[in-house]
């Protein structure tokens, strides 16, 4: 059994209705993130590679451009702009074209937060 992954940066604004740091966090602010995609299985015996890097680049490039430079509370089907719902969008879009998709994990470099999300089923 392999594990590929695969990362991708982007750049966001949005809000956030918090319990905690309450006006910093209802305000206008952004973030860099960090998406890292996992896909785990056997490579094709022909290939010798569980996904083509090139079609994986591509799927991302694809996801990256949806959120990059964006006001995530704009992106239709997120809800609130937490790493929770980051890691299952990014799941969304990418399962169907990502073969054995495993783990979403989004992270800010910034204050060190980190979520992951493992799929239905998957743990």
């Amino acid at each position: 059994m392999f594990e590929l992954s695969k990362q991708f940066i982007f750049d966001a604004a949005h809000t956030l209705n918090r319990q905690i740091e309450t006006a910093s966090s209802r305000r206008i602010h952004g973030h860099s993130y960090c998406a890292e995609v996992a896909l785990r299985g056997k490579p094709d015996p022909e290939s010798g590679m569980l996904m083509d890097v090139g079609l994986l680049a591509r799927a991302l490039d694809d996801t990256r451009a949806a959120l990059d430079h964006h006001f995530l509370d704009e992106i239709p089907d997120l809800g609130p702009a937490t790493l929770e719902n980051l890691c299952t969008w990014i799941w969304r879009r990418l399962a169907p074209v990502v073969p054995g998709l495993c783990r979403v994990t989004v992270s800010r470099a910034s204050n060190g937060d980190r979520c992951s999300y493992f799929g239905p089923g998957e743990g």
